[in-house]
This record gives structure tokens, C-alpha cells and sequence, in this order.
């Protein structure tokens, strides 16, 4: 199955020092619905929403589900390449840097996903209420990556340590993992978004590398 390649919308920032972030928003979403929390973690960055490739009865995801809800991690690894592509193209337009992933539920997953298949592609990731896309984690070096993963003690949506594992996987690729549970369901809460403006700040990842071509 080849991809497509997703709609999106670009915000460009007033200030090139901040690092773009990527959105990847959840399940029946879109490409905007994660750009109000993008403003107020970021106020003068790029920031540019993506659209998952999944049509939903109310919106869009980044991959399919089994009727069971599990991953259907074939259907997910087949649809990396095409975001991985996207972003390499893209990333002219965001300031030849690599951006900072932020994603919420079926987008953290999504993320954490890219993370795991293509080490040199992001400079760090935002992930709120994942869980680990793959039983079988690939083989990766993530050598420091600063990754923040935000679960929900109360998540409706997710078993007991769902994001502690996927805390875990990343850690034990060499990323650099801040994990917090919030006093939270699945939604964000103010809490998420306090925490998250204070890891940008203190992990300072501002004008990374370019992408590797």
C-alpha cells in the first residue's frame, strides 16, 4: 500500500530560533485541532498540523485499528513512509531544522512510531497519552533524543501503564524520556500543557541540525 501524501497547514513563526513543532492530532481530528495548544507551548514558532491519511465517521487518524482496538501495526508501518517523506520535503519550508513532534493519542502513537523507524528525523517528541505502536519494537539508536510522555491517571482510553511502557521502549532506544502521569482522563488538562511548556524550555532544543537528506 503506498500513502498519500497528507493535507496540512503551515504556520510560519516570527521567531527562527524556536524549533518547528509537528502536530499529529487524535482520532476523528484534523489538521488544526492541535494548533491552539502549538501557540501557547510555542508562541513565535513554526508550527504545522497534519491531516491523517485515515478517513473516520468524524474526522481523520494516522492508521487503522483492528476491530478490537489493537494497533494495526501493518497498516501503520505502512503508512510511516509516506509521513516520513513529508517531512523530509517539507522541512525547507520549516526552516531546514528538525522539528519537535506533538502528538495526542492516536498522533502520540503515531509519533512515537516515527521515533522508532527514522532516528534522524525529528529533534525530539511531546507525547501525550500514547501507547507503544509495535509489541515487537524495532531496532533503533535514539542517543539522547529528549522525548516527554504524558499519560492520564483516570485515561478511559488506555489500560494501566500503557504510556509507562511506551516510556520504556523509548528509553531503551537511548532516548532521553521525561514521563509524567497527570491527575487527568484522556483529555488535556492544563496540567499537560504546564509540563510541557517547562520540558521545551529546559530541554532548549532550539535551532537543531538540519534534516539528513
Amino acid at each position: 500500500m503506498s500513502s498519500p501524501a497528507p493535507e496540512y497547514i503551515l504556520l510560519r513563526g516570527e521567531d527562527p530560533s524556536q524549533v518547528p513543532l509537528i502536530l499529529f492530532h487524535g482520532s476523528n481530528g484534523s489538521e488544526v485541532d492541535l494548533l491552539p495548544l502549538a501557540q501557547r507551548l510555542t508562541p513565535s514558532g513554526a508550527h504545522l498540523g497534519v491531516r491523517g491519511t485515515v478517513r473516520l465517521p468524524d474526522g481523520h487518524a494516522f492508521f487503522r485499528r483492528h476491530p478490537d482496538r489493537r494497533i494495526d501495526e501493518d497498516d501503520l508501518r505502512a503508512r510511516i513512509p509516506g509521513l516520513e517523506a513529508f517531512i523530509r520535503v517539507i522541512h525547507d519550508d520549516l526552516g531546514c531544522v528538525r522539528p519537535v513532534a506533538v502528538g495526542f493519542s492516536n498522533g502520540a502513537i503515531t509519533a512515537a512510531a516515527l521515533l522508532m523507524l527514522h532516528a534522524d528525523l525529528l529533534s525530539g517528541a511531546v507525547l501525550f497519552r500514547p501507547l507503544s505502536p509495535f509489541v515487537t519494537p524495532p531496532l533503533s539508536n535514539l542517543d539522547g533524543l529528549p522525548v516527554l510522555v504524558l499519560d492520564g491517571a483516570h485515561d478511559e482510553r488506555r489500560s494501566p501503564g500503557d504510556g509507562f511502557r511506551c516510556a520504556q521502549g523509548l528509553a531503551a532506544m537511548g532516548a532521553d524520556v521525561t514521563h509524567h502521569v497527570v491527575p487527568a482522563t484522556h483529555a488535556l488538562t492544563d496540567r499537560d500543557e504546564r509540563l510541557a511548556i517547562a520540558w521545551l524550555r529546559r530541554t532548549s532544543i532550539t535551532r537543531p541540525e538540519a534534516v539528513s537528506q
